[in-house]
């Protein structure tokens, strides 16, 4: 059984794990290339600073760009910006201060992403790295500060699912129009919490600026990583690339590199295993808009300019959609024309350098003549901060790459997301059009669901501290989806409960007798998705503080899973059970109960890798040793402080 190619990068990256190919459901220590942080990087450093540690383990591996608040001038910002510049100087930290760019931008273009690399950062579009050819994935800020301190972090191998592109993009049609298709087309959760690979004849016709649109963007879909091969257009990026650095004395990747990423490009083998396969024909591809307030409904263009729907505020920026292309392509669409009045159109490049390329073609002057509102490079409105945000009852058509309600202002207004080119032609017309015509065309859904490999129990050995067993009641919690906010709710958010209280309130969201009828060794099944939503760790700490040993589900939410392990909490994953107790309970479940308990055990034997219910076995991935160490330890924090003190 052959290896995706993520799998292959992880096991090339690897610093502990099992001692035979990686595959989906493993876990690993992980030495990244690179870590990336931005104005979180105060948040990181007191964690860091709460290890004990002196001094960064590498520190050629952090990489620190400030972009999220950088039109805030306030004495309180400005002297958190020199709290981390100073760190930065004093640890010799590659460091981009504030007006440099968006940092996923920066790294793209200052050559810390390369074919083959594994690259993270504490925030969620880490996802574009994969446009080059990497694995670029995020973590949460706890796993940076474990970066910082030790080199390393802990990752389970998600499952991979191929994304096969075919044909060619029309003229005018861009990547943003392909990733705005894919997520109305695959809304069900087909890719949520995997590894998506990019490839096909398709491919080739994309640009680097369309990969990054599209490997950025695939964190709304709901990826964990967006992977394109390594080809003539990625070679010539990264050519283009050296020579510009090397002209300011930088040489991050070598001509030899380069030599061998064309000779041997990272590639998935043969015979790899995929959880399920898309196919999408690019000529089928057309201008659309997703939204209101979502990504993953989407119209296309042609039937919503027919509703004239009136823009107020307009948006060409964002690690999306802040490039060369971008830029390019809105001031073709503006040239020789108005904003329109009423209608306010604010630009921001990615980075500097994208900026004075602009500025050198022409292309920023045009759109500054038509009347857009110049930004610093930065996040800006796209994540609700500085000048631009939507107030109550405004529309707003960005070419940014998230719109849920409040993100770029009031919640009461509405956002619709769509390509540079469009953005460009609804601020001069004043409602939501197109540049040209364009016919509805709807793309064919194409989604085949692999049938993973039977599962085969596979032996473990047991580290000294954590359980070979364990027996428990099976509570189990049929829904789907089953949010932060119905494990904890948000009023005890942000007060501290002692543990006994926070005992009593678990799960009051979702089911108000819970914590009453729930005993301490229960062992809770949930459903898929398992404590999706915000990141809050309570949701897994008041059910440690119930007594809850481990929740198995179908699958969880990434952060969730991070927060639990994070917090040495078990959580396995094993859908052949859910299902399995939907057909048992479908007359309780079918009924509206909330928990289901039958009143008898489960039985998990982490020695074989399998659960026993009701005598029948169901496998599930090993836990080796990398788990097993953050269980016993009580916590990723406990285990970096155990292993610094060690050498």
């Amino acid at each position: 059984m052959g290896q995706t190619v993520v799998e292959k990068i992880a096991q090339a990256h690897m610093a502990e794990g099992p001692d035979r190919p990686l595959r989906a459901g493993d876990f690993l220590s992980v030495r990244p290339r690179h870590v990336l942080t931005h104005d979180n990087t105060s948040a990181v450093l007191a964690k860091f600073r709460g290890l004990g540690v002196e001094k960064v383990h590498d520190p050629r591996q952090p990489v620190f760009a400030l972009d999220h608040d950088i039109q805030n001038t306030s004495e309180e910002n400005l002297a958190k910006y020199a709290k981390i510049e100073a760190f930065a100087r004093e640890h010799g930290i590659d460091f981009y201060p504030a007006g440099s760019g968006i940092g996923h931008q920066i790294m793209c273009e200052q050559g810390y992403v390369t074919p083959g690399a594994f690259v993270v950062a504490s925030d969620s579009h880490a996802n574009m790295y994969g446009a080059l050819g990497a694995v670029g994935t995020p973590v949460v800020r706890t796993d940076a500060a474990a970066i910082w301190a030790t080199g390393t972090f802990w990752w389970a191998v998600p499952r991979s699912v191929q994304v096969v592109l075919e044909g060619a993009l029309r003229p005018g049609v861009t990547g943003k129009d392909v990733i705005i298709t894919l997520c109305g087309l695959y809304n069900r959760e087909e890719v949520l919490n995997a590894a998506l690979e990019f490839t096909g004849p398709g491919v080739a016709h994309l640009s680097m600026d369309a990969r990054m649109s599209i490997a950025n963007m695939s964190t709304e879909w709901g990826a964990l990583v967006g992977w394109f091969p390594c080809d003539e257009v990625t070679l010539a990026y990264l050519r283009r690339r050296r020579a510009t650095l090397a002209a300011r004395g930088v040489a991050r990747f070598s001509e030899a590199d380069l030599e061998r990423w064309a000779a041997a490009p990272p590639a998935p083998d043969r015979d790899a295993v995929y959880a399920g396969r898309i196919e999408l024909d690019l000529a089928e591809v057309t201008p659309r808009v997703s939204g209101p307030d979502t990504v993953f409904v989407t119209q296309p263009l042609a039937e919503i300019a027919a509703q004239k729907v009136p823009v107020h505020k307009a948006y060409l920026l964002s690690c999306v959609n802040g490039r060369s292309e971008d830029l390019e392509q809105a001031a073709a669409v503006l040239a020789g024309k108005k904003v329109a009045p009423g209608v306010k159109l604010y630009l921001a490049a990615a980075s500097r350098e994208v900026e004075e390329a602009a500025r050198a073609s022409g292309a920023w002057q045009t759109l500054l003549d038509a009347g857009a509102i110049a930004l610093p490079p930065g996040c800006g409105a796209c994540i609700g901060l500085g000048q631009g945000l939507l107030e109550p009852g405004e529309v707003g058509i960005s070419a940014t790459n998230r719109n849920f309600k409040g993100r770029m202002g009031s919640r009461e207004a509405r956002t619709y997301l769509a390509s540079p080119a469009v953005v460009a032609a609804s601020a001069a017309a004043g409602t939501i059009c197109a540049p040209e015509d364009w016919p509805v065309v709807e793309p064919r859904r194409r989604w085949t669901e692999l049938a993973p490999p039977s599962g085969v129990a596979e032996r473990v050995e047991i580290l000294p501290g954590f359980p070979a067993r364990l027996v428990g009641r099976l509570l189990f919690l049929p829904q789907d989806n089953l949010n932060t906010d119905g494990i904890y709710g948000k009023d005890y958010t942000y007060r501290e409960l002692p543990r006994e209280e926070m005992a009593r309130v678990v799960m009051e969201n979702y089911d108000p007798a819970f914590a009453q009828r729930a005993r301490s060794g229960d062992i809770v099944v949930g459903g898929f998705n398992f404590g999706t939503g915000s990141s809050r760790e309570q949701a897994v700490t008041a059910l440690q503080a119930k007594g809850i040993p481990v929740v198995v589900a179908g699958s969880f939410s990434q952060t969730y899973l991070r927060n639990a392990f994070n917090n040495g909490f078990l959580c396995i994953e094993v859908p052949a059970l859910v299902h399995r107790l939907r057909e048992l309970f479908a007359a309780a479940v079918a009924a509206g109960e909330r928990t289901v308990i039958p009143g008898d055990e489960v039985t998990i034997d982490f020695t074989s890798s399998t659960l026993l219910y009701r005598g029948e076995p169901f496998v599930f991935p090993a836990l080796g040793s990398v788990p097993q160490s953050l269980v016993v330890a009580g916590g990723v924090e406990n285990l970096v402080r155990q292993r610094l003190a060690t050498r």
